[in-house]
């Protein structure tokens, strides 16, 4: 059992290292570039806003949900116990906004 190697098999062995060693620090090259420390924070800073936005989306689209549930039926019929109050309310606020207006331009 002989561990001795010949003088080709320790420069094949230097050789495969070599490459080894090349590729790591052509990997490590790549990773510390600029434009790659760039795009990665892009992409995260893009990830947070898309993150941001889905959950802004959600809360928005779960709030028109639930005012359009207080002002239409199950069937899809209006709730008119509850539609008109909302309209004359409305109405009223840009009447005061129209007289305010008004009386500004005075």
């Amino acid at each position: 059992m002989s561990d001795a190697r010949t003088p080709a098999q320790i420069e094949a062995d230097i050789i495969s290292r070599r490459e080894q060693l090349a590729v790591v620090l052509d990997e490590i090259g790549v990773r510390v570039h600029p434009k790659t420390i760039i795009g990665d924070a892009k992409a995260k800073a893009a990830e947070a806003v898309d993150r941001t936005a889905g959950r802004a989306f959600v809360a928005v689209n779960r709030t028109v949900s639930d005012v359009k549930a207080r002002f239409v039926s199950k069937d899809g019929a209006a709730r008119m116990e509850r539609v008109l109050p909302a309209a004359l309310l409305a109405v009223g606020v840009v009447g005061l906004f129209a007289v305010s207006v008004r009386r500004r331009k005075r």
